[in-house]
């Protein structure tokens, strides 16, 4: 029988223990779930590459099933080079889902082998975006429980140098 492969696509900037969540639903999904950070020219992350794929290696340190990549450019390629048979996407609220609606209608258009497989985050992580747990790393408020400890620290230590705003003090 044929391994069934999984890709759980995103930016990752920085991971949260939102996507740790349904990077634990997904790997019991799926034979091997790939978490692959999308290289994006449009965004502008807060993190390297290399401290993203650091952070989510040391997030997923000991689960065997998973494994961390990148890629860059279409979703549906990366998919078939790596074998994928689906695509899985965390949804949190509504407007989540109209957005990933229509990507996953691409994705089917472009490869009509590759399903998309919505995953909703346990209730405690459904409020938690990477973009608001930046804003509350940048104002230096709580982050206990809600990314990995790594990451906490990381965040930590960027913004301990920056004034409220982000702006170098």
């Amino acid at each position: 029988m044929r391994e069934r492969i999984a890709i759980y696509p995103g930016t990752f900037d920085p991971i949260t223990n939102g996507h740790l969540d349904v990077i634990q639903r997904g790997v019991r999904l799926f034979d091997r779930l790939i978490v692959a950070i999308g290289l994006n020219p449009a965004k502008k992350p807060l993190f390297s590459l290399e401290e993203r794929l650091d952070m989510i290696r040391e997030t997923v340190a000991g689960m065997e099933r998973v494994e961390v990549d990148y890629f860059q450019g279409l979703l549906v390629e990366y998919a078939q080079k790596r074998g994928a048979c689906a695509v899985i996407r965390g949804l949190r609220a509504v407007s989540d889902f109209e957005y990933e609606f229509q990507i996953a209608l691409m994705n089917r258009k472009l490869c009509p082998n590759l399903e998309t497989v919505f995953l909703m985050p346990g209730a405690k992580w459904i409020f938690i975006s990477s973009s608001i747990i930046k804003e509350v790393a940048r104002f230096g408020g709580c982050l206990e429980g809600l990314v990995p400890e790594s990451v906490e620290r990381r965040l930590k230590e960027r913004f301990s140098s920056r004034c409220p705003g982000g702006e170098s003090g």
